[in-house]
């Protein structure tokens, strides 16, 4: 059985994605899961692939705004997917308010100068998240479990 975690990163600058890619070569091999990474360039990919998808889920997304085709990856269905599985890497301040004001709370401003230091902040957060994703999900398993075997009033606090 293979344990994994699923990365759709929303991206159309080929050097930024291969910085990125090569940090998340070297997390992989630093973790007990693959890393299942989804890439799109383009909104109207997100567009037809992704928002029109029910099948489509994802642990973690990185979430740019321009695209190869001059329009923006913000169509993303954000509150479908989840605000905390979103970090905002856009290069522009501006794009990444818009999704703060969304309430994604993870934004890692894209400097295309020092493409290195980015993709390692980038890299640094999705490896907290990624151990964060497991701890998340057994509190939720426990919350629902201790719910279905007690009415106690107490326990609606968790």
């Amino acid at each position: 059985m293979y344990l994994t975690k699923s990365i759709l990163i929303l991206e159309d600058n080929l050097k930024v994605l291969s910085k990125i890619l090569d940090r998340l070569f070297v997390l992989e091999g630093d973790q007990s899961f693959e890393l299942c990474v989804m890439v799109l360039t383009t909104s109207l990919q997100v567009e037809e692939y992704i928002n029109s998808n029910s099948k489509a889920k994802f642990d973690i997304i990185l979430l740019d705004r321009d695209c190869k085709i001059g329009k923006s990856f913000h169509i993303l269905d954000i509150e479908r997917f989840g605000k905390d599985k979103i970090i905002g890497i856009s290069s522009v301040e501006e794009y990444n308010a818009e999704l703060k004001q969304k309430g994604v709370k993870r934004i890692i401003q894209k400097d295309l100068k020092d493409m290195d230091k980015f993709a390692d902040e980038v890299v640094k957060e999705i490896r907290y998240m990624i151990r964060k994703i497991p701890l998340t999900k057994k509190i939720n398993l426990l919350k629902e479990l201790i719910h279905k075997t007690t009415s106690s009033p107490a326990l609606e606090l968790l």
